[in-house]
């Protein structure tokens, strides 16, 4: 469904891609696992049209979508729920849930895809008339999370949703980001620090390494891998 094929991308006359290639299929969960400052939100960033590549091409379900404008890539199908969450503060839980929802004009199937976030985060429809800057850290992902989903994508881009989560509600969200792919047959990307829960969710796994791709393969696989067990999972 999804292709990113050489993908380089600079910050002036830093490299922050260098050559990144990878796939999502269908249905999939594929988490990219990597230290500070490896590339990881920069990759999604350029599949979702807030940064620019400078050479390589991503193509979604066929089409080149290549640094075509952010809105045109969320209109094509592709919704981001970025690092940091970058919620709406001043607006309500229900506002931010209504701007996801900003190309749809389907105001019956609106309500009803509010209706499927409330299910997944039962928090937010008790706080609706809240405002967004006024939730815990773990409840503005939840918010992040259910917004992009209002955008009724087939790929959702999930950008460190464990970032600044005690650990209760941390285990929550995977729980959720898993239900999605299951339930909703979502396809995920996933950006995560915590290699330990997002290889458990994932069916596929990239190790991301200062701009490049330096293992790829099946999550389970990666995770018996001895070097990322050391490195990502703190084992010895």
């Amino acid at each position: 469904m999804l292709e990113i094929n050489n993908l380089h991308v600079k910050y002036g006359a830093i490299a922050a891609l260098k050559g990144v290639s990878l796939s999502v299929k269908d249905g999939q969960i594929v988490t990219i696992i990597g230290a500070n400052g490896a590339g990881k939100s920069t990759l999604l960033r350029t599949i979702s049209g807030l940064a620019h590549a400078c050479a390589g091409n991503i193509t979604f379900d066929g089409r080149d979508i290549t640094n075509l404008p952010a809105y045109k890539i969320v209109n094509a199908g592709v919704s981001h729920a970025p690092e940091g969450r970058m919620i709406f503060a001043n607006l309500s839980v229900k506002e931010n849930l209504e701007m996801g929802a900003y190309p749809r004009n389907d105001k019956s199937e609106i309500a009803h895809d509010s209706e499927r976030v409330f299910a997944l985060f039962p928090r937010l429809k008790e706080r609706l008339n809240q405002s967004g800057g006024t939730l815990s850290g773990g409840e503005q992902q939840m918010l992040a999370i259910g917004r992009a989903l209002m955008a009724r994508p087939r790929v959702l881009l999930l950008d460190e949703p464990s970032l600044g989560i005690g650990p209760i509600l941390v285990k929550a969200i995977f729980s959720t980001i898993f239900e999605i792919n299951r339930d909703f047959g979502m396809t995920i990307l996933l950006v995560e620090q915590n290699a330990h829960q997002a290889l458990k969710i994932a069916h596929y796994g990239y190790v991301l390494e200062t701009g490049q791709i330096t293992l790829q393969g099946p999550a389970t696989e990666i995770s018996r891998n001895e070097q990322i067990r050391k490195t990502y999972l703190g084992e010895n």
